[in-house]
């Protein structure tokens, strides 16, 4: 006799998904922040657009995933670390203009759900919006069979938030003289991960448990060190000091970061040399032979966020950073722009 057709043996078990959520509500709720009037399990998240002290506010949205650098997770089989990084790719973005992030949302799809593992993703998650300040409101979770392969998931994440629209920051007040200011990364952060896996895995034939000469880490925890998340040092900043321009350097690198927090006849001068750069970048550069120009539009090489600030305020602005447990670097200067020239120029001063 022909067995009946269910949807768990089509490859979808919705028990599976009640017990999924069942275990994330407590993770979310641990996030909410006053303006959250319903989150997690309905069909939709409230939030309340009561905004102290602002008269005229401005939403800021972003979203994101993670990329490639699930593929080390899959390999590790560890968690816990990814949605850290997703939630810093988006809250990250937001921050640049001055927006206080305000809510999150996840999307989480695989082609079967493991309550387990996924709860550890959203662990990570909870974790990043508790760092950023902002509540983890809902997301939807996708049991997709043939889609994905067995073990693997895709992450994706949407945020919202929101700021004084006479405080909005666009770049347009930044003016030949003004300095830029680099604020270290975690590492590669979640950019880069497909150069990094075919030099590392395919080209050098590393494992994830490989410690090449002078890391202090095995290669996969640097490879799973989450994105750093400067929405709080970004705020801390702003009560204090005006910025003219922000960049988050994600994908893209330096040289197409940079640009877009620039106004038209001004470019950056970077000053290369003028900061650390973390050892997992020179020995990507080395070992896989990879060109200057190519790890410039490729990874952040140390420098997670840029900052553009008017030269007499630069040294008051370090002086926070640090006391803010940043390490903050002078990288370089904004200077009138040539119609022939780019907008982001390097000039050595030693080899990194």
């Amino acid at each position: 006799m022909r067995q009946r057709l269910t949807y768990k043996n089509a490859g979808v078990d919705i028990r599976e998904g009640d017990e999924f959520i069942r275990l994330i509500k407590p993770l979310a709720r641990a996030t909410y922040t006053k303006g959250v009037i319903s989150g997690v399990g309905g069909f939709g998240a409230s939030f309340e657009g009561r905004f102290e002290g602002m008269k005229d506010p401005v939403l800021v949205s972003s979203t994101d995933g993670v990329g490639t650098k699930l593929k080390i997770a899959f390999m590790a089989d560890r968690h816990d670390t990814v949605g850290i990084d997703l939630v810093a790719m988006c809250v990250n973005d937001v921050a640049t203009t001055g927006a206080r992030p305000l809510f999150f949302l996840d999307y989480f799809a695989a082609g079967r759900l493991d309550k387990e593992r996924a709860s550890e993703v959203i662990k990570g998650i909870a974790k990043g919006c508790k760092e950023a300040g902002c509540a983890l409101v809902g997301g939807e979770t996708a049991e997709m069979p043939g889609i994905y392969k067995g073990g693997e998931y895709d992450l994706a994440g949407f945020t919202v938030g929101v700021v004084e629209k006479k405080k909005i920051i666009d770049g347009s007040k930044i003016k030949p003289g003004d300095k830029i200011i680099g604020l270290a990364s975690s590492g590669l952060h979640s950019n880069g991960y497909s150069l990094a896996r075919k030099l590392f895995f395919e080209t050098l034939g590393h494992k994830l448990t490989d410690r090449p000469i002078g890391f202090k880490k095995t290669l996969g925890k640097e490879l799973l060190t989450p994105t750093r998340i400067y929405v709080k040092t970004i705020l801390a900043i702003a009560k204090h000091f005006e910025v003219k321009g922000r960049a988050h350097i994600t994908g893209g690198g330096l040289t197409g970061n940079i640009p877009r927090c620039l106004p038209e006849g001004v470019k950056a001068v970077i000053r290369e040399g003028s900061w650390t750069v973390p050892l997992i970048f020179r020995y990507i550069r080395d070992a896989g032979s990879v060109a200057d120009t190519e790890m410039r539009r490729t990874f952040n090489l140390g420098i997670g966020m840029v900052m553009v600030v008017s030269r007499g305020a630069e040294a008051g602005i370090i002086k926070k950073l640090r006391s803010l447990d940043e390490r903050p670097y002078s990288i370089g200067v904004v200077e009138k722009k040539r119609r022939t020239e780019e907008p982001v120029e390097f000039r050595k001063q030693e080899r990194w």
